[in-house]
Order: C-alpha cells, then structure tokens, then sequence
C-alpha cells in the first residue's frame, strides 16, 4: 500500500478521554475512532490487524473440526425468555420493538439460536458430535464502556458451539476447542493465564477464561507462589488460617460512639485492633433486602453472594433503605435487632466477643456474640485478599490483573433442555444434546497486545497480526532517485510475499519515522542519501539501530530477521 494516495492519518497528541494505553494508541495510530460512548469505528489500518487476528482464529477452529457460519443479531425476545435468560441480562440487553409492536433484542450472546440451529440436523446420536462457530457483532448495554475497546457496547467476537451426546463426548470436544485456544493465543503473542471461574448468566458445570495479563485489567486473576492453581477472584474460596477463638464470653455492651462510623474511628475508639469489628453491609438481592456480615475489613465477593442465593442482580441499598431498616443513619448498621434476613460470611462463625453496629445512630455494641442474633446462612461470601492462603496447598496467593480474551464453557444440558434439543439414543429413547460454548473477543485481543506491546513511540505489533510486514520510508519525496529506488523496492518486497506499507508522502522525514513508529510496524527501511550506493537502512521497531544493508543483499537480510 502507498500512503500517497491512500486514507491515512495519525495524532501527535495523546487522547484526552482515553483511559488506556492501548485505547490511546489506537486512536492515536488511526486504527479507531470513538463515534459514541462504548461504540468505535475501526478504520482502515486497524482493520488490517483485526481481519489478521479473524484468519489466525478461522485457521484454527477449522483445524478443530468447527464448521462457520453467521447468525443474526436481531432476534426475538421471546427466545430468551423460553431459555430464562432474559432476566437474568437485564438491563445489560438492548430491546426494541418492531413496527408491529413486537418485542426485539440486540443479541449479546447466541446459545439460544445455535441451539435452534442444531435442531436442523437429524435426530440420531449418528449425527454427533459436531462444532458450528461465527464471526459477528454483539451488543450489551455496559454501565460503564471504558478502556478504548476493552469494555464496549459494541464488539465483536468469536463464539462456538460443540454438540455431544454425552459428557464423555462433550470432554473431548471441550479439549479440542482448549488446545486451539491455546494456539490462537500463543500465535498472537499474548502472555495470558487460563483460570477456574464463574460460570454466571451462561451456566453450565465449568467456566474458564483466558486471561491476558495486564495493570488495568479489569479481572483479578489468583494464582499460587507454590503450585499451579489458578482461579478468578470472583470464586476463589477464602480459606480462614485462624484458629476459632477459645476466649470467655462477654456480656454484650452498648458504647456511645460519637463521630466514629468507620472500622479504623470505631477500633481507636475502643482502643480495640480491626479484625475484631464485624461490619453489616445491607444489599437489594433481586429486589429483596439482605444484610452481610464479614470480618473487619474483608469485601463482600458479590459472585459468590449470586450463586449462593440462585439471584440474578444485586446493588447496595439506599440510604432510604438503609435507615429504614436500621432505624438509624447510614454507618451503624449491625445485626442485633435486625429484621432483615442475614447472611454470614463463615470467618465470622470462629469469632467471640466483636463488635457491631447497634442499628442506632452514633452507637456500636461490643462483646457480641452468635447467640445474639439469628443468622439465615453461613457461608463463604468474602473476597480473597493479599494474605491469604491457596486452598490447595495453603501457600500464599498471588494476584495478576488481567483482561478476559476469551472463555470456555461445558454448557451440559442447560439449554437442551429448556429449548427442546434431543437425539434418539441406540435404544431410540430421547436425550438431551450436551452443549459446550467457547468466545473470544477479537477487538479486545487487539486492546490487550497493544497493553502489553508498546513503548513511549507507539505500538509494538508482533509480527503474525502487523498491518503490514515491513514498510518503506522514503526519506525525501524530492528527490528521484529515492522515489524510483523506492518504488522498485516495494515492487520487489512485494513480489517475494511481503505485505509492504510504501511512505511516499511529501512529508518531512521526520515525520515519516515518528509514524512508523506509532503504527507498530516489525521493520523499517529507509531509502536515504546512500541509494545511489544501492545502500537502505533497516530498523528493527524493538531495536535502537539502523543497520545499513546493499539492496542487492536485502532479502536474504531479510530472511535471517
């Protein structure tokens, strides 16, 4: 391609409103523009790197068995509802309706309509297995697009879907589709971790994500300083290493606390350390009010809170609700008295004589004790933290940020069975089809690769997903020689197999460099002063030299990089 007379542009500047460096870099390279709040164009340079990361993830699902095809991203409303899913997305899902007042949404994900589409293929278990996979666009009304193409309201992504007779089948077509994910990664380049995790809105018996490591991942990824365990924060188990207190009851006792609501103001207060404060933390849960207790200063893991109560949505409750049931201002909340169903955290279970709020305002009682409320559920509901230990060998946690780029599910028979997908058995009895689902988000692997390859000039693309192998600056436009060397060097370059960028722009040398630079390109060539000599310099974009090379020796150069 020649930028003479092509569509090309780039920004000196960084961009004000983007978070990230990726989302930043980007816009800066002219590989996207903003049009709304979650929404991007991808223009023409950047598309060359998303149709490269399309062909890496295409060869490697047909290499799989999986056969594509393309699904439409208006569907009925009434189809999730059959699965029970439409509540579950909430208002995460876009709705519309028809001229004929019918109900629509904008598919954030299609296990529905490939389950519809399996029901195309004949009955018998002589049918299966098979894998069917899309390319294609999906929509979700995130609350908070943020981090370029990271989190969008629209993107585009991979899905497929194995069917199988059994779980025995389903455990193979979920290797084969594991080990191609594995490749895809591998060949893009990422450095990327596979976690146990929630399996959420989709369901199912498993959930893994493929995690590209990153500081402004938005996940948080938990590993082990001693083994290989790997989970989500979202389900990791906090696994308590204090022994149940052993100390004498107390009689429980009501403190005036004037102008201390927090843990640390109530502990100094009391002269008493942190961890024996058990704060009361109240939440709508589908709609219902709920109270949490967790020890000192743990966080409440709202994942586990959703299994743990078979609920789809949850959010802190109101100051209106939280005085009405307190009677009290907000920051005195406590579970004596409390008539609001209340969930422990099991850490709590081993603890004597701590300290609450006494639902009155300015007020917390010390010395409480189990027997002194009712607790409806004792479960583990507390986010792991730094300290904490791994459940498997009981070695400290370590904890990576992360950018989910893909996941994988072992469905089972969840959507079999609510949409009515079944085969005759070799006794001719009906069986549900056993389902696995496998995503990728192709716009956020382009995101996380520029996370993790860039420097203070720009992108550093690796070399399987750069828009183009290799380009060519042409130091001075004016100058014929130059221009004609030029030209018969992108010629040549290009009739050896390389996809060759040609800068024969009137622009100052300077800036042809500072460009290159920022698109991220393997390798540079200039055609300076030297050419009359058959001389070009070739830079590497990791290295800090320009390496003088004769064309005549060029290609073969070229082979050995």
């Amino acid at each position: 391609m020649k930028l003479s007379n092509r569509f090309f542009y780039t920004l000196r500047e960084n961009v004000k409103d983007e978070e990230s460096t990726s989302g930043n870099l980007l816009v800066r390279a002219g590989m996207i523009k903003k049009s709304s709040n979650g929404i991007y164009m991808i223009m023409p340079m950047g598309k060359r790197v998303l149709a490269k990361i399309e062909q890496i993830v295409r060869e490697e699902m047909d290499a799989a068995g999986a056969q594509e095809l393309m699904m439409p991203c208006l569907i009925p409303e009434e189809v999730y509802e059959k699965s029970g899913r439409r509540d579950a997305f909430g208002s995460n899902m876009f709705s519309l309706k028809d001229r004929y007042r019918k109900n629509y949404v904008l598919g954030p994900t299609h296990e529905e309509l490939f389950t519809m589409a399996a029901m195309m293929n004949g009955r018998s278990y002589k049918d299966f297995p098979y894998n069917l996979y899309q390319i294609n666009t999906k929509y979700r009304d995130e609350t908070r697009p943020r981090f370029g193409l990271i989190r969008v309201r629209e993107f585009i992504m991979k899905d497929a879907y194995s069917f199988d007779i059994d779980e025995a089948g389903l455990d193979v077509s979920y290797g084969k589709m594991f080990r191609a994910y594995q490749n895809i990664f591998d060949r893009l380049g990422l450095h990327y971790k596979i976690v146990r995790a929630d399996t959420g809105a989709m369901g199912g018996m498993l959930s893994e994500e493929f995690q590209a490591i990153s500081a402004i991942g938005e996940d948080v990824v938990v590993g082990c300083s001693n083994c290989d365990f790997s989970s989500n924060l979202e389900i990791t188990e906090v696994v308590s290493t204090a022994a149940p207190s052993e100390e004498a009851y107390r009689e429980m006792e009501l403190v005036h606390t004037p102008q201390a609501k927090t843990i640390d103001e109530v502990a100094a207060f009391m002269h008493e350390p942190a961890d024996r404060f058990v704060k009361t933390l109240l939440y709508r849960v589908d709609g219902k009010l709920y109270a949490f207790l967790l020890k000192g200063k743990r966080e409440l893991n709202e994942t586990k809170v959703l299994k743990l109560l078979h609920a789809n949505e949850m959010e802190l409750a109101s100051f209106e609700d939280v005085e009405q049931a307190t009677n009290a201002k907000v920051g005195f909340a406590g579970p004596i008295h409390l008539e609001v169903p209340i969930i422990m955290d099991r850490e709590v279970a081993g603890m004597r004589n701590f300290i609450t709020g006494a639902n009155k305002t300015d007020h917390h009682y010390k010395n409480v004790n189990l027997k002194d409320f009712t607790v409806e559920t004792v479960a583990d509901i507390a986010a792991v933290a730094q300290g904490d230990v791994c459940p498997i060998c009981g070695q400290p946690l370590t904890f990576d940020k992360g950018i989910e780029v893909g996941n994988t599910f072992k469905l089972g028979t969840k959507y079999a069975q609510s949409l009515g997908l079944q085969y005759l058995d070799a006794n001719n009895q009906l069986q549900p089809v056993v389902m696995g689902s496998y995503g990728i988000g192709l716009e956020r692997c382009m995101a996380a690769v520029v996370e993790q390859y860039n420097d203070e000039n720009g992108i550093i693309w690796p070399k399987a997903i750069a828009p183009f192998d290799l380009g060519i600056v042409i130091a001075n436009a004016k100058d014929e020689a130059q221009m004609e060397a030029g030209s018969r060097l992108y010629d040549l370059l290009q009739e050896h197999g390389y996809d060759v960028l040609l800068d024969d722009r009137k622009e100052r040398a300077g800036v042809k460099f500072k460009d290159m630079e920022l698109i991220g390109l393997p390798l540079r060539i200039t055609v300076g002063k030297r050419i009359n000599e058959g001389i070009v310099e070739v830079r590497e974009r990791t290295g800090n030299e320009n390496v003088e090379v004769a064309i005549a020796d060029l290609l073969s150069y070229l082979k050995q990089l």
